[in-house]
């Protein structure tokens, strides 16, 4: 059993490899202090500008700590801090690159749009809230414990409550952050009671000794552990708004301001995965020695609950005539197919887990960011989120029309876009694992997709619409919709850089195995 680790303190060495969080901290801290003092007139714009400079050379650090990392020599291991509790590796850093190339498009769509978002033109926090919210993250991408994965996940949460509720003029806004608080608070408390059952029968928080304990305290306590990891998927669950946790995305999506849409269907998400991804494979659950049905099950219970996402996210998207609530659903669906290659575990002629998901993240960030950005422009436009307003799009702004036809065939999984070779990847990589029924679920839930993302496109070409208004685009939006654009198409047409760069760089067991 666990015995106990005595403190290790932070050394300057150690706050260099902190470089990145504690660049977002300095300048979170910076922000709050010019919020108090420059006049509101300018304050908003230089916050926000800020806090994307901010996110930019936090982004620049981990770039360029994983370059030296992968050179080799001192620092070619992964790094541990604080007795394991934080590590810097591969895995981390790939996500961290994600959340932050994702938030940096948030903010810059914020800054575009923020004039758009009634009630909240003056307030600074729209901007510099990110920030916090980001440091969870990326908190839950490198951390080596529970506690400080619980603390990531509260750091994320808790900002991501204010950031929902901003708009306080707003009822929508208001009845969003309630529902987000009290889900928020009930998936907090699940993930807190299962990782309390964890520490119990294995008497440790540290990812590596609980893998070292799990195998007997699974012999000795086997319903205990089951009750324990349930209970985290599921409050993990409801992070992700995997089905049939996902019943207040709708609600909150469609009452937060629309860049903090995007954030939560992105980088929130992307955040809970990657917990979920870290802490199943650290404690190589895979290869349960004392009771190989018990990891079967938990993999087998993520597979349904990634196959019960794919198609109650779709069919319920059928009926949907709000853009963003559609989008939600559409969030809903491809938690699960990021579920997939997390819950296929590892086999012998199936190892590119992690390489599958992160592509697919990649594409979904870069296709969500994009049209929550379009329709964004849309609504400012018409004055209403509602999928009529995108009638007659092509007719008043044609190019707009055409990156959103990307970010559709992308969100269907066509062809020439980067979520066809996302989801193909991932279907591949369920078939190696003989998961044919889940094969099955993919390209059945995506076919039926494509009833609600083509009946968009057929808003925008076949109809000729009752409102004339022009569409205009700021140029902070116009960036950021042609980057994801850019982006998915290039991911269509290239997918083969970034799988083999993925595949260079990470392993299981030099990023995700921590021995002792």
């Amino acid at each position: 059993m666990y015995e106990g680790v005595s403190f290790v303190p932070l050394t300057w060495t150690d706050m260099l490899y902190l470089a990145p969080e504690l660049a977002l901290a300095a300048v979170f801290l910076i922000a709050v202090i010019l919020d108090l003092l420059l006049p509101k007139a300018v304050n908003r714009q230089v916050i926000g500008w800020l806090s994307l400079a901010g996110i930019l050379a936090s982004l620049a650090l981990v770039v360029i700590r994983m370059i030296d990392m992968n050179q080799g020599g001192v620092s070619a291991e992964a790094i541990s801090l604080l007795a394991n509790s934080y590590r810097i590796d591969d895995f981390s850093s790939l996500l961290k690159i994600v959340f932050l190339t994702g938030t940096a498009l948030i903010v810059l769509l914020a800054i575009g749009s923020e004039r758009d978002e009634g009630g909240i033109a003056d307030k600074a926090e729209y901007f510099y809230l990110l920030l916090p919210a980001l440091m969870g993250a990326m908190m839950m991408a490198s951390s080596g414990n529970l506690v400080s994965l619980y603390i990531g996940l509260e750091l994320l949460s808790l900002t991501s409550y204010v950031l929902v509720g901003l708009k306080r003029k707003s009822v929508l806004s208001a009845e969003a952050a309630f529902k987000y608080v009290v889900t928020g608070g009930i998936s907090s408390a699940m993930v807190l009671f299962g990782m309390s059952y964890i520490y119990g029968i294995t008497g440790s928080v540290d990812l590596g000794l609980i893998s070292e304990a799990l195998p007997q305290a699974m012999i000795d306590f086997k319903a205990l552990a089951y009750v324990g990891f349930f209970f985290m998927l599921a409050g993990f669950g409801i992070k992700i708004a995997a089905a049939p946790f996902h019943a207040w995305a709708p609600d909150v999506y469609q009452g937060a301001p629309t860049p903090i849409s995007a954030f939560l269907a992105v980088i929130a998400k992307g955040a809970a995965l990657a917990a979920i991804f870290r802490m199943l494979y650290s404690i190589k659950l895979f290869n349960a020695s004392g009771d190989p049905y018990m990891a079967k099950d938990i993999y087998f219970i993520l597979l349904v609950l990634a196959a019960s996402a794919m198609l109650i996210g779709t069919m319920t998207a059928l009926g949907q005539k709000n853009a963003k609530r559609l989008l939600a659903l559409s969030g809903v669906a491809n938690a699960g197919y990021l579920l997939v290659p997390i819950g296929i575990s590892i086999t012998i002629v199936h190892s590119s887990n992690f390489s599958e998901f992160v592509f697919y993240l990649v594409a979904y960030l870069l296709m969500t960011i994009g049209a929550f950005a379009v329709v964004t422009v849309v609504s400012r436009a018409v004055g209403h989120e509602e999928l009529k307003g995108f009638a007659g799009m092509y007719y008043r702004a044609p190019w707009t029309a055409a990156a959103m036809v990307i970010f559709i065939l992308s969100l269907a999984g066509l062809p020439v876009s980067g979520g066809f070779f996302g989801k193909l990847f991932i279907l591949l990589g369920a078939a190696n694992a003989k998961a044919y029924w889940l094969v099955a679920i993919i390209v059945v839930s995506s076919v039926i997709s494509y009833y609600f993302y083509f009946g968009l496109v057929r808003q925008m070409f076949m109809r000729s619409g009752n409102d004339d208004s022009e569409i205009r685009l700021s140029a902070a939006t116009g960036i950021v919709i042609w980057v994801c654009a850019a982006g998915t198409l290039g991911l269509g047409l290239f997918p083969g850089p970034l799988m083999t760069w993925i595949d260079a760089v990470f392993s299981i067991t030099g990023d995700l195995i921590m021995g002792r």
